[in-house]
């Protein structure tokens, strides 16, 4: 199957397994509403894996008296040195926006659903080279 026929799974159990631990801690860095991690096994600076959480609550419009949804996102970055002596972070960002009157099932399906969309056989191809079809 492929993108445009793809076929995720409701109700599913996504879990990492295998593998060995990647462990990150706190690097002190202030972010607003959120925390930046290091990798602090990564002795070179240049090429310290990060990840980086924040969050926005949703908030109260006091024209309407109704709330706006919450966005949470983060993102990985693993820097490379290329040839030339430049560094580049290949970087992933993951982000969901929800309305707080949202059941927690439903928040959790949303993750499950996102998890999928990453490590699906049907998404290969589109992370691969782009493909849409």
């Amino acid at each position: 199957m492929a993108l445009k026929n793809m076929s995720l799974l409701t109700g599913a159990t996504v879990a990492a397994t295998g593998g060995t631990a990647l462990v990150f801690a706190d690097d002190g860095v202030t972010i607003p509403n959120g925390v930046h991690l290091i990798v602090p096994a990564d002795a070179d600076y240049q090429t310290r894996r990060t990840v980086t959480a924040k969050v926005r609550p949703a908030t109260l419009n006091p024209k309407t008296n109704s709330y706006g949804k919450d966005k949470k996102s983060i993102s990985y970055a693993q820097p490379v040195v290329l040839t030339d002596g430049s560094v580049v972070f290949n970087t992933i960002r993951i982000e969901r926006e929800m309305h707080p009157s949202t059941s927690a099932a439903t928040c959790v399906e949303f993750n499950k659903i996102g998890a999928q969309l990453l490590t699906d056989v049907d998404t290969d191809n589109f992370w691969a080279n782009g493909s849409t079809t």
